[in-house]
Parts: structure tokens; C-alpha cells; sequence
């Protein structure tokens, strides 16, 4: 950035340094032009016309004015004026003069009085002049460049960016198939496992809970593994899957948490990937259960609006402070000690970018609790 800020600094100054240089030849420029008129009015018969008219002639770029000492004008140079009858070209010869003389670039020419042309008293021409449009164009030139390497500057800034979220991306992903990946032979000695207990023992009650456990663990390394790819969506009932993680939380946490569920009379069936939508609801379940410290009360609410199946779930925790509403799904962003803030961030990823949907906090207050809100297309 300093280097940056130095090269502008250095390409205003060189360009505004190359401006004045042509600023000033166009000044001498004039003073030439205003002795080649001065000749041109007192011309006799040893004038070198030639000269004094290629002088005259030769400015194709500075724009003139030229009046008498009352303001009429007397003649014009390289104003580009187009209209259709005299009195407007007087009229914008007249608003010209005015712009120009406040901004101050104006000559005065005197002529010595001549009894033989008949001249008796001394006149006076005033000159007029403004910048070229070449002179213009080159003093927003810099500015132009500066906004054309800064536009450049941004693009640059954000291609890397954008390729470091990239890596990034691909090194969760890779972590997170390498964990199902390790996750799988041990999950599949469990189970076998679980199956000579329960030959074993097929009356003891804890075989049920171990077999269950390992399930979990197998879908949870089915959940790992879908995480980078596109996921299958299967036409799924929404209710089933909702209700899945509720009896699931509500067996491995404490009695001081009250969860309770609403649900609609019809099925709720969508095209979903029902292991993914169960570790969102596991997710705001779990942050719930977290927020309220273990005590308190969770609502999940299944209904329907308009064209939309929702899931809302509700606590009654410590609450988010609205600055925060959509901090929360950023990677990184947690209120935990030993949280990684990835849990909402995923969650997003897979509604919004796996189902096409959006999951936002629809209300929070401090102290009292929070809503989250999931909104899934019907069909």
C-alpha cells in the first residue's frame, strides 16, 4: 500500500510538473500570436505578411477571443461554436468571454495611433485565451490512470483473495473426507463388535444403545464425506428427519432441557439430503442447548408459508445482539472456548448453496433467547 501511495504521488506530481511546462509554451505561444496581430493592424508596405499570417494561422488549438475596448468581439479562433444564426453565436461568444476572463488568462494589446491611416488615438484589443482541449485532456489523465491502476489494484486484491478461500476450501474438504475416511474401519469394527454382543447377550438392554451409537457415528463419517461434493438430493419426509434429531438430542442431554415440537397434520416431503438437513438441525439444537447452559427450553416448529416449508427453533438462551445476526455464519465465529465457529458456517453452505434456501436468526434478544429460521422450497 505505501508503495502504491508513492507511485501516485510521484505520477501526480511528474504529471502535474509536465502540465505546467505545456501551460507555459502555451503562454509563449500567445505572446507570439498577440505580436503577430499587433503587426498584422500596423502592417505598411515593408511588413512581411507572410510571416505574420503563418504566425496568425498557425494556432489550430489554443481557443481566442478578441475584442475592442468597449467588449465587442472582433474575431474568434478554434472554439468549435455550431449554431444555426448570428445573434446566439454572439450570445455564447459573449458567455465564452465572461468564463474566460474570470478565470484570467487575458492579454492587452495596444496600438500606437497612426495620422496617416487615420488612427488619431491609441486602441486597445483585449485577448482572451483558455487551455487547449489537448492541455485539458492531459490534466485528467492522471487521475484516469490512477483510477485504471487502482481498479487493477482491486481486481489483483481480490483474485487473491478469492484464491486463498479456495485453498482454504480445499483443505477443510480434504480434511474432512480423511476424517470419514479414518472414521470408517474403526466404525466398521464396532459394528461388528456390537453384533457378536448381541449374540452374546441378546437380552441386555445396552447392546440397543450401543447399536445406535455406532449408527450415529457411521452417519456422522457419511456426513464428513459429502462435504466438497454436490450432495444427491432424495425426496424425503422433512418430518422425519427433524424428528429424528430431537429424539436423538433429547436421549443424550440433561432432564433441565425441555425440548418440544410442532409439526403439521400432512407429510413434508422434499427433495433434500435428509444426513446433511439432520446435522443443521443437530446444530442449532446443540448451539441452543450451549447458549442456555445446559438449562431451559428448545421449540422446533414445522410449518408451512405460502410456497415454503420452515423450521424454526427456538430457545430460550442467552441471546445475540443484532450486530451479530449475520456474524454468526461466518467461518471463525464463536462464543465457545474451545469452539472452531464451523458449525453454522457449514449449515449455511448446506441449505443455501445444497437446497437452495436460507437459514438466518429471525429474532434474538438478550437474555431471553433466539430464533433461528430455515426456509426450504416446496414443491
Amino acid at each position: 500500500m505505501l508503495t502504491a501511495v508513492v507511485i501516485a504521488v510521484v505520477s501526480l506530481i511528474v504529471s502535474h510538473k509536465l502540465i505546467r511546462d505545456l501551460q507555459n509554451d502555451e503562454l509563449e505561444k500567445m505572446e507570439v500570436w498577440a505580436e503577430a496581430m499587433r503587426s498584422l493592424i500596423s502592417a505598411d508596405e515593408n511588413t512581411d505578411l507572410n510571416l505574420v499570417l503563418k504566425v496568425i494561422n498557425g494556432n489550430n488549438s489554443i481557443p481566442i477571443i478578441v475584442t475592442d475596448k468597449d467588449g465587442n468581439v472582433t474575431t474568434q479562433r478554434n472554439l468549435g461554436i455550431a449554431t444555426q444564426n448570428e445573434q446566439d453565436s454572439l450570445q455564447i461568444l459573449a458567455a465564452m468571454t465572461k468564463e474566460m476572463k474570470a478565470d484570467g488568462d487575458h492579454m492587452t494589446l495596444t496600438i500606437a495611433p497612426d495620422p496617416e491611416l487615420g488612427v488619431t488615438e491609441a486602441e486597445e484589443l483585449h485577448i482572451y485565451y483558455t487551455d487547449s482541449l489537448m492541455l485539458k485532456r492531459l490534466a485528467y489523465f492522471p487521475y484516469v490512470q490512477l483510477g485504471v491502476v487502482g481498479l487493477f489494484v482491486v481486481v489483483a486484491i481480490f483474485a487473491l483473495l478469492s484464491s486463498k478461500r479456495a485453498e482454504q476450501n480445499k483443505v477443510w474438504v480434504g480434511l474432512s473426507k480423511e476424517t470419514a475416511h479414518q472414521l470408517g474401519t474403526p466404525i466398521s469394527s464396532l459394528m461388528a463388535w456390537t453384533a457378536v454382543l448381541e449374540e452374546t447377550y441378546p437380552e441386555d438392554e445396552m447392546i440397543g444403545e450401543m447399536k445406535n451409537d455406532v449408527k450415529r457415528l457411521e452417519l456422522i463419517a457419511e456426513r464428513f464425506s459429502k462435504i466438497g461434493s454436490v450432495p444427491e438430493l432424495k425426496r424425503s419426509d422433512l418430518k422425519e428427519v427433524v424428528e429424528n434429531v430431537v429424539v436423538y438430542i433429547r436421549r443424550r442431554t440433561s432432564e433441565s432441557v425441555k425440548m418440544t415440537t410442532q409439526f403439521p397434520a400432512e407429510s413434508v416431503v422434499l427433495p433434500i439430503c435428509a444426513p446433511l438437513i439432520e446435522w443443521v438441525i443437530e446444530v442449532l439444537c446443540k448451539n441452543a442447548i450451549d447458549a442456555m447452559a445446559g438449562a431451559g427450553a428448545i421449540a422446533v416448529r414445522v410449518k408451512r408459508e405460502a410456497k415454503l416449508w420452515v423450521v424454526e427453533i427456538t430457545d430460550t438462551g442467552k441471546g445475540i445482539a443484532r450486530k451479530n445476526f449475520e456474524t454468526v455464519f461466518k467461518p471463525g465465529f464463536t462464543t465457545k472456548q474451545r469452539g472452531w465457529g464451523l458449525g453454522l458456517s457449514l449449515a449455511k453452505r448446506i441449505v443455501e448453496e445444497y437446497h437452495h434456501g436460507r437459514i438466518f436468526v429471525k429474532s434474538s434478544e438478550l437474555g431471553k433467547g433466539t430464533t433461528f429460521r430455515i426456509e426450504l422450497l416446496a414443491e
